[in-house]
């Protein structure tokens, strides 16, 4: 069975799953630890809440197959224009994110702007931004060996960089070369406040590089069905590419860790070969058998239409409970957390719950926007 379509649904639901999962595991409930598959690896290792942000960047690469297609009706500089708009605009909403709410109270309890001095450069949605950038001008200008050789060069170049970068200690939070790039260039009071010892960003300017390559690989699977159709073609070299790269990024880890917080080039691997694979089972099970019983794709297409949108909403709600007090010393988040869901169900559960109503709250204002056909894109 083939369906060569503009569109498959398969990706809305994929994009829909990560931004599901990204909620989960970015606003979990407080007063209680999160079960451990929902938190990320101290360091070295790998959890489930580490495959959320390059699911993101891997969707990201499946929906420019699709929209690259229009750049073929524009000239150089209208697709130039057109590139560097959507990464300024989402490193500006990113950068923006990071700020809000502005202002803060000072020692005296008088209300300030927060200075942007020790506002935060990069993160998330920065990242996107810059992997968005380096991808689309790849994928335009490149011919397709030209990007898979620029990727490699990447993955093994970030290697030799952090290996030569301070040989003596390449993986660590603050001896990684890339650390002090990102100081050099970013200042401390730029960085992401990791430790009470160390300051250090996990979406740093050089660990971006590998990042790029999970964009690419999402690309290539997203062309891979575009080209072939949904059909169990696709669906099988979906699967052999994935298996290659989960086999090489095991064989890579034995010398270069999976590392998240530095975003390493093993990490790129395994995370991409996991994509592959999901996105294989998603493509099986809603275009090709087409299994929509009880309608369930719909309750994740409402997120991966307004994906974006609703991953800056649920940051941004989550900033505005925690900034209104209501007790001294506890905010209305914690508030909720401890007098609510903690009480009916303590500990780890408790926090899972507080997770997944805190993602519905988010679902029903994508459910509103859809109701309305109201879908916000840069």
């Amino acid at each position: 069975m083939k369906q060569t379509s503009a569109r498959f649904s398969s990706l809305d639901v994929f994009r829909g799953m990560t931004i599901v999962f990204m909620i989960l595991v970015n606003t979990p409930g407080s007063g209680a630890k999160p079960f451990s598959p929902l938190i990320h690896s101290s360091w070295f290792g790998f959890t489930l809440a580490d495959l959320v942000f390059p699911s993101f960047l891997f969707a990201m690469g499946n929906s420019m197959c699709f929209s690259m297609k229009k750049f073929a009706e524009l000239s150089n500089t209208a697709i130039l224009l057109k590139i560097f708009k959507r990464t300024v605009l989402l490193f500006i909403i990113g950068y923006l994110m990071y700020w809000f709410p502005f202002f803060s109270y000072n020692n005296s309890g008088n209300l300030i702007l927060s200075p942007i001095s020790q506002t935060r450069i990069m993160g998330v949605l920065q990242r996107i931004a810059l992997c968005y950038l380096f991808a689309s001008l790849m994928i335009h200008y490149l011919s397709t060996p030209k990007v898979i050789l620029l990727s490699i060069l990447f993955l093994v170049g970030y290697w030799i960089f952090l290996l030569l970068g301070n040989p003596g200690d390449p993986y660590s939070l603050t001896g990684h070369a890339g650390h002090f790039i990102d100081e050099w260039l970013l200042g401390r009071d730029h960085l992401y406040k990791h430790t009470i010892d160390a300051v250090y960003d996990p979406e740093g300017l050089i660990s971006t590089f590998p990042a790029i390559v999970n964009v690419i690989i999402g690309y290539f699977a997203g062309r891979l069905i575009r080209q072939k159709g949904i059909g169990y073609e696709a669906i099988a070299k979906l699967m052999i590419a994935s298996t290659l790269l989960i086999t090489v990024a095991f064989c890579w880890n034995l010398v270069f860790p999976f590392c998240k917080k530095i975003w390493t080039s093993s990490f790129t691997l395994l995370t991409s070969g996991i994509d592959l694979a999901i996105i294989a089972v998603i493509v099986y099970i809603v275009d090709v058998v087409h299994w929509h019983k009880w309608n369930w794709t719909k309750f994740f297409t409402i997120f991966g239409m307004n994906s974006l949108f609703i991953y800056v909403l649920s940051e941004l709600l989550k900033v505005v409970l925690i900034r209104i007090p209501v007790a001294a010393g506890t905010n209305l988040f914690d508030w909720i957390n401890r007098n609510i869901f903690q009480v009916v169900t303590p500990g780890a559960t408790g926090s899972l719950l507080f997770a997944l109503f805190f993602m519905l709250i988010c679902w029903g204002v994508g459910w509103i926007l859809d109701k309305r056909k109201i879908y916000i894109k840069l």
